[in-house]
């Protein structure tokens, strides 16, 4: 770009400021305004980002400040009328997960994203990892033949943070089901590429634990999302945020004809694989890092200087570079309305699975979905 890229900020005081680092090792994105409702910090937040203009009313912020996109790092139920509100005047849009809180929402964001000009993309950090891009790149070569079954979990006990942040206290432990599921599945399926869910069933564990009010909470402590694929395989999601437990945040295990990968649960442990090509024999497993300099990407090797001053491990430096480069037209958008609503609908469908005993039920396919 000759110009920097105009970005207005959404969620400023809070995770909206965290793609700070990601913006300033880019170079040509200028953060033109933030935004967020938490008045009182709003000028340090603007101050912090370098922004020339700040609001508290985001219709406001669309409406006066000259865009051409926004980052919306705000609570998930807001994502949708956020996005969708920008998308209307054909800004581009990078959405914080999940990409929206109901089927008819998702609906109305599939909607306004066909009839904008505007880009969409969600921000799924989470397939930007290091190991999971490593993955990937071995998928994509070819070395674990046919993927056919994985795992992936988010256990990360949240309790106390549903009282800081308590739009979590409705969203994401007051629903009953796979709440937020996207970090999990989202690098298998950039690891089963075209594949999609279409068809869950969710089950739970039952509930343990109340708020500090003496309320229960309505999503059961452990909820489990088994995924049938289109192309018959089986994906596996547990995500547990209320539970007592040392932090793991995420884990994953993919599974193919000629290979399968363990990602490490504890800390001190190896992300271990095991490649037909690569293996001494049928029983040992190597160590994930022995293939990073032969299968990590370079784009991931030229940028991991700059990646280091954005969060997630690099992630969020690297989503939104490629924001940044589909807008320009260097490179297709990877996660795009489709693959976010791929990413976003079984868990969505899994509450209704929960509410209905465990019943499989189908996963809508939002290319299939009319204006």
């Amino acid at each position: 770009m000759t110009t920097p890229l105009n970005l207005g900020i959404v969620g400023a005081c809070g995770r909206g400021a965290s793609f700070k680092g990601a913006c300033d090792a880019l170079g040509n994105v200028a953060i033109q305004a933030v935004c967020d409702t938490n008045g009182d910090g709003l000028a340090a937040a603007r101050e912090r980002l370098g922004a020339r203009e700040q609001y508290t009313d985001y219709g406001e912020m669309l409406e006066k400040s000259e865009l051409d996109a926004v980052i919306i790092g705000t609570p998930m139920h807001v994502h949708v009328p956020q996005a969708v509100a920008a998308l209307e005047r054909n800004l581009h849009v990078l959405s914080e997960v999940t990409a929206g809180v109901s089927l008819p929402e998702c609906r109305r964001l599939v909607a306004a994203c066909k009839a904008s000009r505007g880009l969409y993309m969600m921000a799924e950090n989470y397939t930007y990892m290091r190991p999971n891009v490593i993955v990937r790149e071995l998928v994509r070569r070819g070395l674990f033949g046919t993927p056919y079954y994985a795992e992936g979990e988010y256990l990360h006990e949240l309790k106390g943070l549903n009282e800081i942040t308590r739009w979590r206290r409705r969203w994401q432990t007051g629903v009953n089901g796979v709440t937020y599921g996207t970090h999990s599945l989202g690098p298998i399926l950039q690891w089963m590429p075209g594949d999609r869910a279409v068809a869950v069933c969710g089950a739970g564990s039952g509930h343990h634990y109340r708020d500090p009010r003496g309320a229960e909470y309505e999503n059961e402590d452990s909820c489990v999302m088994l995924c049938r694929m289109a192309s018959g395989g089986l994906v596996k999601i547990r995500v547990d945020m209320l539970s007592d437990r040392p932090h793991a945040m995420t884990n994953y295990q993919l599974q193919g004809t000629d290979g399968a990968y363990e990602s490490a649960r504890a800390h001190g442990e190896a992300n271990r694989i095991w490649l037909r090509a690569r293996a001494k024999d049928a029983n040992t497993w190597m160590n994930l890092d022995e293939l990073s300099d032969e299968f990590l990407p370079d784009f991931w090797k030229e940028n991991l200087e700059r990646g280091k001053a954005a969060g997630h491990g690099g992630g969020d430096f690297f989503e939104v570079l490629d924001f940044v480069d589909a807008i320009t037209g260097e490179r297709p958008c990877p996660i795009g309305i489709h693959e976010a609503m791929d990413m976003t609908l079984p868990g969505l469908v899994s509450q209704d699975s929960i509410r209905q005993g465990g019943a499989w039920l189908p996963v809508p396919d939002s290319r299939t979905w009319e204006d």
